[in-house]
């Protein structure tokens, strides 16, 4: 989630991917975005033990490039497709890892099947198009993404983004899928409306008082929404989730919107934030984010809290990127190896030779679950950041 946007250029996100440095394409080379993917994908899929289990990866890969449509069979060579918002290099593709101390490595994978597009419009309607071809083959249903249509496709949309579309592969279940829509698309000045709306058409409308003063006190320029998700098909417990970015704030503040979930917080958010960032006093560049997930078992509170930390925003390179990783998750009792095997899965490079292939660490959260740790990882398919100074990651730039 890049979350750098040129539509607001006064926006905290607008100077995310200025410093982006552009590998010089092979000369002749006529490698595709889809050949790329395709060969991290798999690599990917080893390094989470799919390979092992054999939980069919292989169907999830021809979903990933049927999803992004044209644009898979686009040369790297001729740039991104579109400004894509999902990574800072525009890549339209990001990789996860799913960490838990009790169950196996998960993969997820998310994807803006739009990025070909021209137009937001264009972005929204491509990608609800791959979206009920993804169902028809997976046999769910669309139904909820119809009841909130009109609230985030409107004739003429605003925002950095349409609709983005993530899959969980899942030992012995079926490929979990999710669906982010914009709440902006209606302007940034309606998106509390909006999202209010959408809540209240899932039954949740009972949870916005307590989502607005717990999670967005300082208003909406500060603590901006961001998505509105849902998870489709064959989830045990289907969830309707909002992110809000925090700008400039601290980690205690962040651990004071984790106190929505009921009951005592499993963990610390202020520490695993602490550490993540490198001890970063605020952050006042890229911000944390919040996911607020709520579900049948509660109308009017979150069952789950995720904070995203930005962690390319603090660190010097992806070297110090990994090692706070691995440190968070030693921590919470959690099998490291997988983030060494998913970097040379992803790329050849050295570590210290760039920063954002980790792109964000998060903790999640829940009433009825035990906690885990995510860890993002970018294709860098177009570019790659250069590392930084002491002194930019001291002072939060992302530079």
């Amino acid at each position: 989630m890049a979350l750098s946007n040129p539509r607001h250029p006064h926006s905290a996100f607008s100077r995310a991917s200025a410093s982006a440095r552009t590998p010089s394409p092979v000369p002749g080379s006529t490698v595709t975005l889809g050949e790329h993917l395709r060969g991290q994908m798999r690599r990917m899929c080893d390094a989470a033990g799919f390979a092992a289990r054999g939980d069919g990866s292989g169907r999830a890969l021809s979903d990933l490039l049927d999803l992004l449509g044209p644009a898979a069979h686009r040369p790297l060579a001729a740039g991104p497709p579109s400004r894509s918002f999902v990574c800072d290099d525009h890549s339209p593709v990001e990789f996860s890892l799913a960490f838990s101390a009790v169950s196996p490595v998960s993969l997820r994978l998310l994807v803006e099947p739009g990025c070909s597009a021209t137009t937001l419009e264009e972005n929204g309607r491509l990608g609800r198009q791959a979206l009920e071809a993804l169902a028809a083959r997976g046999d769910f249903s669309t139904e909820p993404v119809r009841r909130v249509e009109d609230l985030f496709f409107p004739p003429v949309m605003d925002g950095m983004f349409a609709l983005w579309c993530a899959m969980d592969l899942r030992q012995d279940l079926p490929v979990g899928v999710k669906v982010y829509a914009n709440p902006q698309a209606h302007g940034r000045e309606r998106s509390a409306q909006v999202t209010r709306e959408a809540l209240d058409r899932f039954g949740f409308g009972g949870a916005w008082p307590a989502l607005r003063e717990g999670a967005m006190p300082r208003g909406p320029d500060r603590d901006e929404i961001l998505f509105f998700a849902l998870d489709l098909g064959r989830w045990h417990t289907p969830r309707v989730k909002v992110y809000v970015a925090h700008h400039d704030i601290t980690a205690a503040q962040a651990h004071t919107v984790s106190r929505l979930l009921p009951g005592e917080p499993a963990e610390r958010v202020d520490e695993f934030c602490d550490v993540v960032a490198g001890h970063a006093e605020r952050f006042v560049h890229r911000p944390l984010v919040s996911c607020l997930s709520y579900t049948e078992r509660d109308r009017t509170r979150p069952s789950g809290y995720t904070v995203h930390v930005p962690v390319r925003d603090y660190a010097p390179d992806d070297e110090a990127a990994r090692g706070r990783a691995t440190a968070v998750l030693r921590r919470h009792g959690m099998d490291p190896g997988a983030i060494d095997s998913a970097w040379a899965a992803m790329t050849s490079r050295h570590p210290r030779e760039g920063v954002g292939l980790i792109a964000y660490v998060s903790l999640v959260q829940s009433t009825w679950q035990p906690p885990r740790v995510n860890v993002y990882f970018s294709p860098e398919a177009y570019a790659v950041r250069p590392p930084r100074t002491t002194k930019t990651v001291q002072e939060g730039w992302a530079t």
